[in-house]
C-alpha cells in the first residue's frame, strides 16, 4: 500500500503525518497507524474545538467533576449527586438509524455507570429533515424504534426530548442522547486514571467483533455518494448485556475492587488504554490476543479500533482478580486480565507473545492537533437595534396551518415509541417542556433539553445563549433553579471560515449564559462534519440542564386546569423574534434583545422561587410561534378554553415570556410577590369554556387538537 493510500485510509492528512514521523522520530508501522488514525480523529482529540473549549464556564460550588472524564457530576446536597451528560450518534444514525440510535443510547449510559452512578433517565435531541426528503421516513422509523429499543430494555425511562424538522438536515441527521445518574449516601465515585504499579488491566463484558472498525475517524468526515458503504463501520448493541454490565460494575464498584474503570466507546480499546495511562502518567500491557473475541480471524488493529458495545476495561489489584471475576461471571459476562499496570511510561501493545509496538501514551494523547481555523467576529444581520418588529399575521386559519404543520404540530408518535415510566419514579415526562424524576430525598430533578435551530438560523450569537436561557426559564417555570448543562456541539465542516464563525460566536453565547445562571457545563460532546455533499446542517448546539426542586409535589400543569383560572403573562426580558413563524413564510426575520444577562439570571431565580412559594395550576414557556400558539397548546390536555384581553403580539417570539395560570383568590398574591422582585407580571385573561377567544381568533378547543393531532399523519403517513 502506498503511502497516500494509507492516509487517505486512516484519514490522516500530510501534515499530521509529517508531526507523527517527528513524535516518532521514524515512520509510523504496523498497528501504530491504527492508533493515530483514532487518538487523533476530530471525534475523539477535538483537534478544532479544544482551543475554545478551554474558555468555558465549568465549574460552581456544587460541581463535583467537570471536563476530563466520563461524565460530569454535581452535587445535591442530602447525600446525593447526579452524574449526567450528552453525546452524538449523527453520522452511525444516518448510515444505519436503528443501531445507530441505539448504541447512542447505550454509549451514554455506559459514560454515567462508569462514573459509579445508577443511570434514572434518559433524554434525547433529534433533528430530521423534509418528511418528503429521501428516506426521511424510514431516518424517523429507525432512530425512534432505536432509541426505545435500547432505552425500553435496558429499564431506564425517557423523561424529554426534543424534536425539530428543517431541510438542512436532509442529508445529515441529528441524533444526541443525554443520560442522567443518580449516586445516593455512600456510592463511590469512580474515575478513569490508571494508578498502582502491578495492578492488572482488566476487561469485561461482552466479546469484540468487527462492528464499529474506525467508528471514530468515520464520524469525523463528512458524507458523500458512498456514506451507504460505511455501514460496518456501525456498532451492533445488546441492551440485555448493557443492563448485565450495569448491574455487574456498580456492584464491583461497590465492593471497592475497581482502581479505575473506563467506557470502550469512541476508539474502543485504543482510546480507553491510552487515555487512562495518560491521565495516570503511568504505563500499561496490553495483550491483544487476550481479549475474547467473537470472531477469531480477528487482527490486532481490529481489535484495537472495534467499537463493540456493552465493554469495559478497568483496573484492579492482583488480589481483587478472582472476586471480581466471580461478580462478572455470575452476571454472565466476561472478565479477563489482559494486562497491567507498569511503571515505564508506555502503552506496550502485545500479540501472541511479540510486542507489536510501545508508544508514550502522552507522546499520542498529548500532542494531539489543535487546530485555531479561522473565524470572524460574528456581525449580526438580522437584528434590529430600536426593537421595531412587526408582529405575524395570526388568526383562525393561520393558527390551525401551524398546528398542522410537523414544525408546529403534535409529535407524541415520537416519544409514546419510549418507555417513560420504568423504575417508577418519573414525575413529569415526555408530555412535558420538563421532565422530572423523584429523588429519595423527596425532591425532584428537573431535566430538559434545549437549542432552537431556528434561532441559531437567525443569529449564532442569540442561538447559542438562547439554548442556556430559554430551558433554564422552562426550569424556573415548574419551580426548579437550573444547576449545570451538559452540550452536544453540532456544526458542518469546521475547515470552513463561516463555519467556524458561527461556531465560535454560538459557544460565546452558551458562555455568557451559564455564567450568568451559574449552571456550569460539566460535560459534552462536539459534533462537527455534519454535512453532505458540500452542505452542511443548521448550527445546532443542543443543550441538557438539570434542575432541582425543593419538593416533587405540585409541579405545575402545562396546560390549562380549572375554569376561572387567571392567565398571568410574565415578561423575563425584553426581546423578541419574528422566529418560525416567519420563517415557515420563507420570509427573513429579525430579532431584539435588550436584557442584561445577569438581571435575566437573577429574575429567573427569583421567578421560580416564586412559582414555589403559590399554588401555581399551570405554566408554560412563550415559544414557537408566540403566544397564540402557546396558548392554543394550553388548551390541549383537557380541552379548557380562555379568553384573552390583551393588546400584545400574538406572533411575535419573545425573549423571554412565561404563562401562568392561578385560582383567583391567588392572583393578587402572585402579582404583588412577582412585583416585589421587580418582575413584569400582567393578567391577560381567564380560563373559561372550551373556546379560544383573542381578537381576531375564535377557535373551538376540539378544531385546535384536531388540527394538532394530524399533522403526524400528513407528514409521516406510513408512521401514523
Amino acid at each position: 500500500m502506498t503511502l497516500q493510500e494509507k492516509l487517505k485510509l486512516y484519514r490522516i492528512n500530510e501534515t499530521e503525518y509529517a508531526r507523527i514521523t517527528e513524535l516518532l522520530g521514524r515512520e509510523p508501522q504496523g498497528v501504530e497507524w491504527a492508533v493515530f488514525s483514532a487518538l487523533w480523529s476530530e471525534h475523539c482529540s477535538y483537534k478544532s474545538s479544544k482551543v475554545h473549549l478551554k474558555k468555558l464556564f465549568s465549574q460552581s460550588e456544587r460541581v463535583l467533576q467537570s471536563f476530563g472524564e466520563n461524565a460530569g457530576i454535581v452535587d445535591l446536597g442530602e447525600d446525593e449527586k447526579v452524574a449526567f451528560k450528552m453525546e452524538s450518534h449523527n453520522h452511525p444514525s444516518f448510515i444505519e438509524p436503528y443501531q445507530g440510535a441505539a448504541t447512542g443510547v447505550g454509549g451514554i449510559l455506559r459514560d454515567i455507570f462508569t462514573m459509579g452512578a445508577r443511570p434514572i433517565a434518559l433524554a434525547n435531541y433529534l433533528c430530521f429533515g423534509k418528511p418528503t426528503a429521501d428516506r426521511m421516513s424510514e431516518l424517523v422509523d429507525g432512530v425512534v424504534r432505536g432509541i426505545g429499543g435500547y432505552g425500553n430494555c435496558v429499564g431506564v425511562p425517557t423523561v424529554s426530548g426534543q424534536t425539530n424538522f428543517h431541510e438542512s438536515y436532509d442529508g445529515n441527521i441529528l441524533v444526541n442522547a443525554m443520560a442522567v445518574g443518580l449516586f445516593t449516601k455512600d456510592d463511590p465515585i469512580c474515575l478513569s486514571q490508571a494508578k498502582g504499579v502491578g495492578n492488572l488491566v482488566v476487561y469485561v463484558g461482552a466479546k469484540t467483533g468487527r462492528d464499529g472498525v474506525h467508528g471514530a475517524s468515520m464520524a469525523s468526515e463528512s458524507f458523500d455518494e458512498d456514506s451507504e458503504s460505511k455501514r460496518p463501520t456501525v456498532q451492533i448493541g445488546d441492551p440485555f448485556f448493557e443492563k448485565l454490565l450495569i448491574e455487574s460494575c456498580l456492584e464491583v464498584m461497590k465492593q471497592d475492587l475497581v482502581v479505575a474503570i473506563q467506557d470502550m466507546g469512541a476508539a474502543g480499546l485504543t482510546s480507553s488504554g491510552f487515555e487512562m495511562a495518560d491521565k495516570g502518567s503511568i504505563g500499561i500491557t496490553l495483550n491483544l490476543d487476550h481479549v475474547p473475541l467473537r470472531d477469531e480471524t480477528m487482527t490486532p488493529e481490529d481489535v484495537l479500533l472495534s467499537e463493540s458495545q456493552e465493554r469495559m476495561l478497568l483496573i484492579c489489584k492482583p488480589e481483587k482478580l478472582k472476586p471480581l471475576q466471580d461478580i462478572f461471571h455470575r452476571w454472565g459476562l466476561d472478565a479477563v486480565a489482559v494486562g497491567e499496570v507498569i511503571e515505564d511510561p508506555v502503552v506496550r501493545l502485545i500479540w501472541k507473545g511479540e510486542t507489536l509496538t510501545e508508544m508514550s501514551p502522552k507522546m499520542v494523547v498529548d500532542n494531539a492537533p489543535q487546530y485555531e481555523r479561522p473565524f470572524n467576529p460574528w456581525t449580526s444581520a438580522t437584528r434590529s437595534e430600536h426593537g421595531e418588529i412587526s408582529d405575524g399575521d395570526v388568526n383562525n386559519e393561520s393558527l390551525l396551518a401551524t398546528l398542522s404543520h410537523v414544525t408546529g404540530g403534535d409529535k407524541s408518535w415520537v416519544y409514546k415509541q419510549y418507555d417513560q415510566r420504568v423504575g417508577a419514579n418519573t414525575a413529569q415526562d415526555c408530555s412535558n417542556p420538563v421532565g422530572a424524576v423523584a429523588l429519595p430525598s423527596g425532591r425532584a430533578l428537573g431535566v430538559v433539553l434545549g437549542c432552537r435551530p431556528h434561532i441559531m438560523r437567525q443569529d449564532a450569537w442569540l442561538g447559542g445563549m438562547d439554548s442556556i436561557a430559554y430551558p433554564a426559564i422552562e426550569l424556573a417555570s415548574k419551580g426548579f433553579e437550573a444547576l449545570a448543562t451538559t452540550d452536544c456541539l453540532n456544526f458542518g465542516n469546521p475547515e470552513k471560515k463561516e463555519v467556524m464563525t458561527e461556531f465560535v460566536a454560538a459557544l460565546d453565547g452558551m458562555n455568557k449564559a451559564c455564567e450568568a445562571f451559574v449552571a456550569p457545563i460539566i460535560s459534552g460532546n462536539v459534533s462537527f462534519y455534519n454535512e453532505t455533499l458540500d452542505k452542511g446542517v443548521s448550527p445546532t448546539p443542543s443543550t441538557g440542564l438539570v434542575g432541582l426542586r425543593p419538593s416533587i409535589d405540585n409541579i405545575p400543569a402545562s396546560g390549562f386546569t380549572s375554569e376561572g383560572n387567571s392567565v398571568v403573562l410574565v415578561t423575563l426580558a425584553k426581546g423578541c423574534s419574528q422566529g418560525l413563524l416567519w420563517e415557515n413564510q420563507n420570509k427573513q426575520g429579525q430579532f431584539f434583545f435588550d436584557t442584561e444577562l445577569a438581571k435575566l439570571a437573577q429574575d429567573t431565580k427569583n421567578f421560580a422561587q416564586v412559582v414555589n412559594s403559590l399554588d401555581v395550576t399551570a405554566s408554560r414557556i412563550v415559544g414557537n410561534f408566540g403566544l397564540a400558539y402557546t396558548l392554543s397548546r394550553m388548551t390541549l390536555d383537557r380541552g379548557l378554553g380562555a379568553r384573552i384581553q390583551w393588546d400584545g403580539p400574538a406572533g411575535l417570539e419573545p425573549l423571554y415570556q412565561v404563562v401562568l395560570t392561578v385560582a383567583d383568590t391567588q392572583k393578587e398574591r402572585l402579582l404583588s410577590s412577582l412585583a416585589s422582585h421587580n418582575i413584569d407580571a400582567t393578567v391577560i385573561g381567564v380560563v373559561t369554556g372550551d373556546r379560544l377567544i383573542w381578537n381576531d381568533l375564535d377557535l373551538s378547543t376540539r378544531d385546535i387538537k384536531e388540527s394538532y393531532a394530524s399533522s403526524w399523519t400528513k407528514a409521516f403517513p406510513r408512521l401514523s
